[in-house]
C-alpha cells in the first residue's frame, strides 16, 4: 500500500478493553498506532508505554466521540503528529471501537440516554469517518466494532443494539462509496467478552460469566485479545477481498 513507509492505524477508545487489546495487537504487527482516549490520559499513556516496551510505536490523542465540534482539531492534531513522528500524511487503518452502552427496559430509557448512545455510537462514528476518509490511504481499511446483539436479542439492550445495527449498515454503504479507492469497510461483532465494558460485569461477575458461557458453542466468554486478533486479520492483506461484511467473533453465542 505504501511501499517502505510504515503503516499507521488509529484505534478509538484504546486506553482500555477491546481498544487497548487491538492497539497492542496492531503494534505487534509493526503498525504504528494512534490510540485515543476520552478521560484517562494516564491510562492511555500506560498503553503507549506497554507498546513501546514491546518494541512498537504509538502515540495517544484525546477524543470525545460525542463531541463532533472537536473533530476538526482532533484530525489536524493527529495528522500533524503522524507526519512529525512517522513521515506520513495519511493513515492506513481506522478502527472505530469507542462507544457507550446504556442499558435498561423500554420505560426506563430517557431522551438523554437515547441521545448519548446514538450520538456517540452512530453520529460520532459517522462523522469521524467523514473527517478522516480523505486522509485514509487508497487501499486502506475501516473497521467498525459492533456487537453480537445485532443478531440475537437480550432484554434491556434496545438502544445500544439499534445503534450498533446502524453502524453495521453504515459500514456496508461506505464500502460501496469508498470501494473505488480500494478502501475496505467491515464490521466486527464481538460476543460476550471479559472487558470492563458495562462496569466490567462480564469480566468480574463469575455467575454472569457462567451463564453467558453456557450460551456459547465454545462454552466460555471471550477474551479481548481474541477480538483484537480478528480486527488485525481484517487489517491485514490476508483478507484483502473482504469488504461490506459483518464478521461475528462470539464463540458461537446464542446459536
Amino acid at each position: 500500500m505504501n511501499g517502505a513507509q510504515p503503516r499507521v492505524a488509529i484505534v478509538t477508545g484504546a486506553n482500555r478493553g477491546l481498544g487497548r487489546a487491538t492497539a497492542v495487537a496492531l503494534a505487534a504487527r509493526d503498525i504504528r498506532v494512534v490510540l485515543t482516549y476520552r478521560g484517562d490520559a494516564d491510562e492511555a499513556e500506560r498503553v503507549v508505554q506497554e507498546i513501546q516496551d514491546a518494541g512498537g510505536e504509538a502515540i495517544a490523542e484525546r477524543l470525545d466521540l460525542g463531541d463532533k465540534s472537536s473533530f476538526d482539531a482532533f484530525r489536524a492534531g493527529v495528522l500533524r503528529r503522524v507526519d512529525e513522528r512517522w513521515g506520513r500524511s495519511d493513515v492506513d487503518v481506522l478502527v472505530n471501537n469507542a462507544g457507550v452502552g446504556v442499558f435498561g427496559a423500554l420505560e426506563s430509557v430517557s431522551v438523554d440516554d437515547f441521545d448519548t448512545v446514538v450520538g456517540t455510537n452512530l453520529r460520532g462514528t459517522f462523522f469521524l469517518i467523514q473527517a478522516f476518509a480523505p486522509h485514509i490511504a487508497d487501499g486502506g481499511r475501516i473497521i467498525n466494532v459492533s456487537t453480537s446483539l445485532t443478531r440475537h436479542v437480550s432484554a434491556g439492550t434496545s438502544i445500544y443494539s439499534a445503534s450498533k445495527s446502524a453502524v453495521e449498515s453504515l459500514a456496508r454503504s461506505l464500502a460501496v462509496e469508498l470501494g473505488p479507492r480500494g478502501i475496505r469497510v467491515n464490521s466486527i461483532a464481538p460476543g460476550p467478552t471479559a472487558t470492563d465494558f458495562n462496569g466490567g460485569a462480564m469480566r468480574d461477575d463469575p455467575e454472569l460469566r457462567r451463564t453467558l458461557a453456557r450460551s456459547t458453542a465454545l462454552g466460555r466468554v471471550g477474551e479481548p485479545r481474541e477480538i483484537a486478533d480478528a480486527i488485525v486479520a481484517l487489517a491485514s492483506d490476508g483478507l484483502r477481498w473482504v469488504t461490506a461484511e459483518r464478521i461475528e467473533v462470539s464463540g458461537g453465542s446464542q446459536l
